[in-house]
């Protein structure tokens, strides 16, 4: 009903636009059919005009109101009637043809505007090669774009927007530097030149080396009669040597290695092959520094800071903040290894039973404290995110996983073996926690500074002790047993292997004056003196004889 309702409104205001139209054009002078009357035409118009008055003949310059441009609103009001025709329907179409009282002239032409549109419609791929072959072959690329591109409707085209997008991310070559790179031809010196002018020395020199080498390889013993059999046959010998793999052997000396490296270098600076070699140190060259695609302003001020070793404020501030907490966690973990391997040997019993104790204190750990898995990268949200329902969806996903990992690793257990309590000791961390407390500020602090500076995503979360307490137990209990082990079986340290007051020199057997440098041996003197005091012990202290 609601369509119904809808077209037969759409129908009605066509309509009534059709019938203003129609008005409009419809108000036209008819014309006056003078071809099947001339005389008579000719009589009437004479008999009409003054006899003393010539008769009035139309002057060229002035055109009737059918050849007149129309004016807005007929032009208006024509764009309505077509598309009124062409979009609409057959309701369009009967209150054109049929409602709106045209004349059979404008309905002809209504309908071939129709015919003509039908046809465009089926044959455009036909219309359009027809288009393109009508493009001179000398029209560039842009203008057989434009000709062949659609008229504006008022809308981006999906692939005009994605083509805009992709210009604007990726910047277009330039014009110099699209398609194939063209080889440019060398420039061809066609002049005529002299031949090099060779001095006296130098054609005596290559006359002698060529008539030495012809006289050597020629068979004719008439040309050859400067040199001896045996000359020649050494000649020919190195000759031959020298397509042989090991042709030159080389000096085996330094003084040998020196003088035929100097005797190359010679002959390199005589054939002119150290002319137009670069001076001074060698420049490094960026590869980057000729890319198109990069701004060169971007380029200098990325280089600069990667040169001077600068980085924002807030990636100094995140180190600073991991350099504290990985020492931190590192000290929990040592005090809290070396204070539980000791309580569990202090319990008594065999290697296997402390190493079995251990064990079990493990696994008990593992039950009821498991190590977290990070299913997903752990980042900071901020707090008018929390609501997002793909951050509640992962969120709940992932302690959905945590929780039916645990369940799983418990069932396991208990299947297996009956597991006891983990390994606890409340004396310790009374006698820790206000350190761990004081450090735990400490890193607030520091992430609280780090967070006002650094962007939303590289945001982190504060810490907490008792999140603190529980990685470290949990990190710590696999491993108790190994330390247990290590320190049963390594050896015991003896005196000398500590310092003495932390100085890093080892304790002497001679005890005070043995690490003083005073004696290694030590005497006793017995005397029958009623008492021994102070000034009797600093004399024997002093004391040159032995």
């Amino acid at each position: 009903m609601r369509r119904a309702a809808v077209s037969r409104i759409s129908a009605l205001s066509a309509q009534r636009n059709l019938s203003r139209s129609s008005r409009l054009l419809s108000a036209k002078p008819a014309p006056v059919d003078s071809s099947t009357n001339p005389s008579s035409s000719q009589d009437d118009d004479a008999s009409s005009s003054p006899p003393n008055r010539p008769s009035h003949r139309p002057e060229p310059s002035q055109k009737s109101d059918s050849e007149k441009e129309l004016g807005p609103l007929a032009r208006r009001l024509q764009e309505a009637t077509e598309e009124a025709l062409l979009e609409g329907g057959r309701a369009g179409r009967r209150a054109v043809l049929e409602d709106a009282g045209f004349s059979e002239e404008l309905k002809a032409k209504l309908l071939n505007k129709l015919a003509d549109a039908k046809f465009h419609g089926e044959h455009s791929a036909a219309t359009s090669a027809i288009a393109h072959s009508r493009i001179p072959d000398s029209a560039g690329l842009g203008t057989r774009s434009i000709a062949t591109a659609q008229p504006w409707t008022g809308t981006e085209s999906t692939e005009d927007a994605v083509l805009r997008m992709l210009n604007d991310a990726h910047k277009p070559l330039a014009p110099g530097l699209r398609g194939r790179g063209k080889i440019v031809p060398e420039p061809v010196d066609m002049r005529f030149k002299t031949k090099s002018i060779l001095s006296a020395g130098q054609k005596v020199a290559e006359a002698r080396d060529k008539a030495s080498l012809y006289t050597s390889l020629a068979g004719n013993k008439q040309k050859d009669v400067g040199l001896s059999d045996e000359e020649r046959e050494a000649m020919k010998r190195e000759f031959r040597e020298r397509f042989t793999p090991g042709a030159r052997a080389m000096p085996n000396t330094i003084t040998g290695l020196a003088a035929l490296a100097n005797e190359r270098i010679e002959d390199a600076i005589a054939r002119g092959q150290f002319k137009h070699i670069p001076r001074g140190k060698g420049v490094e060259r960026d590869t980057r520094g000729n890319n198109p695609f990069i701004d060169t302003t971007e380029y200098i001020m990325n280089k600069m800071i990667k040169r001077q070793e600068l980085v924002p404020p807030w990636i100094e501030k995140q180190q600073e903040l991991l350099k504290t907490a990985v020492s931190f966690r590192l000290t929990i973990r040592t005090n809290w290894k070396r204070h539980m391997a000791r309580m569990i040997s202090a319990k008594g019993g065999s290697l296997e039973e402390k190493l079995r104790r251990a064990r079990e204190y493990a696994r008990a750990e593992e039950v009821y404290n498991p190590k977290r898995k990070r299913k997903v990268e752990e980042i900071s949200v901020s707090t008018n995110l929390t609501d997002d329902p793909v951050m509640v969806k992962m969120s709940l996903q992932v302690v959905s996983e945590a929780t039916s990992t645990t369940e799983n690793a418990t069932e396991k257990n208990e299947e297996n073996v009956v597991v006891g309590r983990p390994f606890r000791d409340p004396a310790w961390e009374a006698a820790e926690r206000s350190y761990m407390e004081l450090a735990i500020a400490n890193l607030n602090t520091i992430a609280r500074s780090y967070n006002l500076m650094a962007p939303e995503l590289a945001k982190k979360p504060y810490f907490s002790l008792e999140r603190e307490l529980n990685s470290c137990f949990a990190d710590v209990a696999p491993e108790v047993a190994e330390e247990i082990k290590a320190r049963a079986t390594l050896p015991a340290k003896s005196l000398a292997d500590y310092s003495f007051l932390g100085s890093g020199k080892p304790i002497q057997r001679g005890g005070l004056r043995g690490t003083f440098g005073i004696g290694e041996q030590s005497r006793v003197w017995e005397r029958q003196e009623p008492r021994y005091g102070f000034k009797e012990f600093w004399r024997d202290l002093f004391k040159k004889d032995k």
